[in-house]
């Protein structure tokens, strides 16, 4: 086999952009890895494709949750030449970028950095004269709009931005006390262990008190996601924001449901948001199908509620409330998830109407039962709950409506 110096091909050059494409994807890949990468296939050699794709990994994967974003990338990159013949020759084409969408849309990162937008691809006009350019991407009247807009009439691109815009959000959880302790510099509880210590190192004399105080760590959180058609859309969005929850420093279960109860935790661990969120859909059957809310309330109660839940654990529960089953049963289970977390937030889209009344049956039964009734259909009401998050529990008087009048 002739060494890749030689021959008239251009691997050095497609491996080098397949490196920069996964660079743009969001993985570290460095000159030195694509240097590595090149003398590694010299000795590896070209003869299966097999073994191309597992000396590229071995030298340009660092992380195991890349490796998914990996596989993606170069069934795309490398799907066209022939392997058993071309490589041999080292006669890889350039890659040329297409009109052809990627096969995997979930990765939003990828198909932009493989198939970038015509626009960006056409050579810059340049500026007329006694005219200003100015980046105009997200100004402030835009991202006002956004911000209020719903998530269920956003564009594609619009979508793009309010995620972006949602990772931009600086989360803050209330500090929960526990019984551990810590040393602290200030008077509080005397720690006399610390303090004997000290004297014994002074020869007996007592100089200073030691202190502690206790310790405090984020109030958990349990997020319970409604995955029916009418919820889908927004479901989608609310489970990038409990993406951002579990990566950050407050410990986040999640579980979507619609006719069945699936816990979605490690399906969210993910580094990718794009990559968790299109797993969950991906994994979940019932996606967008029906909803049994009784039944899944039930399930949780019965089997996961003692496993998740704490005294000083937040449970979002996020649904329309739609449920045509028996009230009385939904009425007693929520009750039941009332009493076994510290505070219930009820986050339903519904709440965007301005002439909102809770006229339902399942609303009025679960009404009752919930700290906190709020909307959750754009960028700004995910804000509202941000600040709701971060500070201490304070019940919400919810105004109910005349069961005679529904």
């Amino acid at each position: 086999m002739l060494p890749l110096q030689q021959g008239p091909g251009h691997l050095a050059e497609n491996v080098m952009h397949f490196g920069r494409v996964l660079r743009s994807a969001g993985m570290p890949v460095g000159s030195d890895r694509v240097l590595l990468a090149l003398q590694a296939l010299q000795v590896a050699g070209l003869e299966r494709r097999s073994d191309f794709h597992a000396v590229l990994s071995a030298c340009l994967l660092d992380r195991i949750e890349h490796r998914e974003l990996f596989d993606q990338a170069f069934e795309l990159f490398w799907r066209d030449p022939d392997l058993q013949g071309r490589m041999r020759a080292l006669l890889l084409p350039r890659i040329e970028a297409k009109d052809v969408q990627p096969p995997v849309p979930e990765n939003r990162r990828l198909g932009e950095a493989l198939f970038p937008p015509r626009g960006e691809r056409e050579e810059p006009k340049p500026p007329e004269p006694d005219e200003f350019e100015f980046d105009a991407t997200l100004t402030f009247s835009e991202r006002e709009r956004l911000q209020k807009a719903d998530f269920e009439t956003m564009s594609a691109d619009e979508w793009r931005q309010a995620q972006r815009l949602l990772a931009q959000l600086r989360l803050a959880f209330e500090p929960i006390l526990t019984r551990r302790s810590r040393r602290a510099n200030h008077p509080g509880h005397a720690d006399w262990r610390a303090t004997l210590q000290a004297m014994a190192r002074h020869g007996g004399e007592l100089w200073s008190l030691r202190w502690r105080k206790r310790r405090s760590q984020p109030a958990p959180l349990v997020v319970l996601a409604d995955i029916s058609g009418s919820m889908s859309r927004y479901s989608r969005m609310l489970l990038h924001f409990a993406h951002l929850l579990g990566h950050a420093d407050a410990r986040v279960e999640s579980f979507v449901f619609g006719t069945r109860l699936t816990r979605t935790t490690r399906l969210l661990k993910s580094r990718d948001p794009d990559v968790a969120v299109a797993e969950v859909v991906r994994t979940v059957q019932d996606w967008s199908g029906g909803t049994r809310i009784t039944e899944c309330l039930h399930e949780f109660n019965q089997r996961w509620a003692r496993r998740v839940l704490s005294g000083n654990a937040t449970v979002l529960l996020i649904t329309d409330g739609l449920e045509a089953g028996d009230a009385s049963a939904l009425a007693f289970e929520m009750e039941r998830l009332h009493k076994s977390c510290r505070r219930l937030i009820w986050l339903n889209p519904l709440l965007r109407f301005s002439g909102f009344e809770p006229r339902a049956v399942g609303i009025r039964a679960m009404l009752p039962h919930v700290d906190r009734f709020m909307p959750a259909h754009n960028l700004q009401s995910l804000a509202e709950l941000v600040d709701v998050l971060a500070g201490p529990p304070t019940p919400q008087r919810v105004r109910t409506a005349d069961p005679s009048a529904a």
